[in-house]
C-alpha cells in the first residue's frame, strides 16, 4: 500500500466531503480513513488514502486536490505519508 496524507480546511459549507471523495475515486484513490471536525464555521478533515492504484503520480494528484481546493475557496494538500510523517516529527 502507498499511503498519502490529505489535508482539507476551510469555512464550512456543503458538499466538502462529497467534492474531495468524489475526485479521489475518479483517481482510483481508496480512503482507508477520515476524520473531520467543524469548530464554530471552520471545517478540518485529515483522510489517510491509499494511492497505489491511481491513475497518477502522487505529485499530479497533490496537483488535482490542490485545484479542487481553489475552485472550492478551501486548502486542501496531498503528501505521501513518509513526507507527512518527517514534517510533523517532535
Amino acid at each position: 500500500m502507498e499511503r498519502a496524507i490529505i489535508t482539507v480546511v476551510g469555512v464550512d459549507k456543503v458538499g466538502i466531503i462529497a467534492g474531495v471523495c468524489n475526485v479521489l475515486a475518479a483517481h482510483n484513490v481508496n480512503i482507508r480513513s477520515i476524520s473531520q471536525t467543524i469548530v464554530d464555521e471552520y471545517f478540518n478533515m485529515m483522510m489517510i488514502v491509499d494511492i497505489s492504484k491511481a491513475d497518477m503520480k502522487a505529485g499530479e494528484l497533490a496537483d488535482v486536490m490542490a485545484g479542487l481546493g481553489e475552485e472550492m475557496g478551501l486548502r486542501i494538500r496531498l503528501q505521501k505519508s513518509e513526507i507527512f510523517s518527517q514534517m510533523h516529527r517532535i
